[in-house]
């Protein structure tokens, strides 16, 4: 049974993938695993696609020691060999060199940093005291309606705060460009991608599973393990997005893409 289990995973994973992804979330999770007697972490990459149907699809599974972007160059070539020609938006946490790698492979695709994370790395630098009202005023930036309003938010944020924590407003305007792509969209669409929750659940399924199982032998039987709870965990996938249709008008005018055959 466990090497039926090995062949339906490398057959999954080699599978041939659509064409076009209008989203796919990017992220990658951390379990412990047995070699040559000690106990070493491996970081499992996942990329959960929605298909042009609205389908979640989990489109790989790769095992690294080290979460990068050069490991991520690594699988998004490899979703283009398997037949992805293209991504609209890619959504991530924040890895450095992601949006490189990114463009270097789909260079049309608009990448999407999860504000979470950028709000959660920002108030890493402020004492805890004040947490919650620099939280409140970053709140007002990545809530705003436009771009415009987002820009005027920022720079009060940084005449209030810069005095006391200037790294912040520096990472907010170094990474702009990613963190702000959701404002080109309508409501329903900025709720499915500016936070990459939709494959951070899917983590947290798997870590419950991997943490109940303890050490595992080998990376081998992580992708085995993890394999056969995506397909049990797949049944309760919800739609991402409301009025999809809507949704897919609004992607075929960014991206010029014919909805012909949709």
């Amino acid at each position: 049974m466990t090497d039926a289990v090995c062949e339906d995973v490398k057959i999954w994973q080699s599978r041939s993938l659509e064409e076009v992804y209008p989203i796919v979330y990017f992220d990658a999770l951390w379990t412990k695993i047995r070699d040559s007697g000690t106990v070493k972490k491996v970081a499992v990459y996942l990329a959960l696609g929605i298909t042009m149907q609205l389908h979640k699809e989990v489109l790989g599974m790769w095992t690294a020691h080290s979460e990068g972007a050069k490991f991520w160059l690594h699988v998004l070539t490899e979703l283009k060999n398997r037949g992805v020609r293209d991504i609209f938006i890619g959504c991530v946490d924040g890895i450095k060199g992601f949006p490189e790698a990114m463009e270097s492979v789909f260079p049309a695709t608009q990448v999407q940093l999860c504000k979470v994370h950028m709000v959660r790395n920002s108030l890493n630098y402020v004492n805890w005291k004040e947490r919650k009202e620099v939280a409140s005023d970053l709140k007002k930036i990545y809530r705003s309606a436009t771009e415009t309003e987002a820009q005027e938010a920022l720079e009060e944020f940084e005449g209030k705060w810069d005095p006391k924590y200037p790294s912040i407003s520096k990472s907010w305007r170094r990474h702009w460009a990613d963190l702000m792509t959701f404002l080109k969209y309508p409501p329903e669409i900025r709720k499915a991608i500016y936070t990459t929750n939709a494959i951070e659940g899917v983590n947290r399924s798997l870590r419950k599973i991997s943490k109940n199982r303890g050490v595992l032998p080998h990376e081998a039987s992580v992708l085995k393990l993890y394999y056969l709870a995506l397909h049990r965990i797949s049944k309760k996938w919800t739609m991402p997005i409301q009025n999809w249709k809507d949704a897919l008008n609004r992607f075929a005018i960014e991206f010029e893409l014919s909805l012909i055959h949709i």
